[in-house]
């Protein structure tokens, strides 16, 4: 298996150079997003996500790359998001909380930014913000019963999820018109600070998450009752903000 990147732009010539010899002009744009498109990058351990922007003609070419995905992915580099940017302009009302998210958290590798100048109806983002929330809490309350109290799934549990709230504080921030903070601790104390969620109870969870900290097993499952308290209010929360 090949080595990761200590750090993501040491791959961004060479992967720009294969995948524009695979498509040619039909290769709009090389976007880097998500952890390894900010500080919290980890060697080894983080995912690196680009997504692939090709025209109408290349994405139904995508045989072409069974190589180079292969290739990449023996360095740990996920497989692309590959797109069109009719699929992107079509989709802001079904998926507004990830294409925030990836405006919020990109980098430019090549060709046009089709991210930056995308705009989002409220409306979409709260429903989703809404949709989301409910179904997560029903989704933790089931992995809590199935636990059985396990330490090991739980935190697998803890770790899942927390990914996935990150993603849906943020757009819960933007329609609060608050800042959206691209660290992941200002995140959650911003999104805590605006919906009077228990500001340490998620800063734990985010160290469980991280594996700053291993608590023992009675602990785990107080932390995981208060998490499904919280995540409970906070679905009220989202129904209070209208659209």
């Amino acid at each position: 298996m090949g080595k990761a990147p200590r750090e993501p732009q040491e791959i961004f010539q060479e992967i720009t150079k294969d995948y524009q010899g695979l498509f040619n002009e039909d290769l709009i744009s090389i976007i880097l997003y998500g952890s390894a498109a900010g500080a919290e990058y980890r060697p080894g351990t983080s995912d690196i996500n680009f997504m692939i922007v090709l025209s109408e003609e290349g994405i139904g070419r995508l045989d072409r790359a069974f190589g180079t995905v292969s290739k990449w992915r023996k360095r740990r580099v996920s497989v692309p998001l590959f797109i069109t940017e009719h699929y992107i302009e079509t989709s802001l009302d079904t998926f507004p909380v990830e294409y925030l998210n990836f405006q919020h958290n990109h980098v430019l590798i090549y060709g046009v930014d089709v991210l930056k100048d995308l705009t989002f109806k409220p409306e979409f983002l709260r429903l989703q913000c809404e949709r989301e929330i409910k179904g997560k809490l029903l989704l933790l309350r089931e992995a809590f019963l199935e636990s059985s109290g396990k330490m090991s799934v739980l935190r697998d549990v803890i770790s899942q999820s927390m990914r996935a709230f990150l993603a849906l504080f943020r757009a819960l921030l933007f329609l609060k018109g608050e800042d959206m903070a691209r660290d992941r601790r200002h995140l959650l104390a911003a999104t805590c600070r605006t919906f009077d969620l228990n500001q340490d109870l998620f800063q734990n969870l985010l160290d469980i998450a991280e594996e700053r900290n291993k608590p023992r097993k009675e602990e785990m499952i107080g932390l995981f009752g208060h998490y499904l308290e919280e995540i409970r209010r906070l679905s009220k929360s989202v129904d209070t903000l209208g659209g």
